[in-house]
């Protein structure tokens, strides 16, 4: 078992368990997704789900727009086609959107 900063992390190997198995596949495009999911929130496109309220933070939004640009430079010649596409368009998205949040 591994601890440090207020968390523990279990280095036990799992067996598939119900709960393992109800969790989304991880990979590059459901981060990327997740990253620009919380940007929408952040600029005030969505609500937030745990309150349903649509509030705007716009130096987060900005931080994250900044991470997933910091992603696409790290991630130059790694990713497919797809992953690039998306990469690209949903950095474009979060950009128009801070233009027009920031208004």
């Amino acid at each position: 078992m591994a601890q440090g900063n207020g968390f523990v992390m279990n280095e036990a190997q799992t067996d598939g368990s119900a709960a393992e198995s109800a969790l989304p596949r991880i990979d590059f495009s459901s981060f990327i997704l997740s990253l620009y999911s919380s940007g929408l929130v952040q600029l005030g496109t969505v609500a937030e789900p745990a309150t349903g309220k649509k509030t705007k933070d716009l130096e987060m939004a900005k931080h994250t727009i900044e991470m997933i640009a910091m992603l696409q430079g790290k991630t130059a010649g790694n990713l497919t086609g797809e992953e690039e596409n998306l990469l690209k368009a949903l950095l474009s998205e979060l950009r128009m959107a801070y233009v027009e949040a920031k208004a």
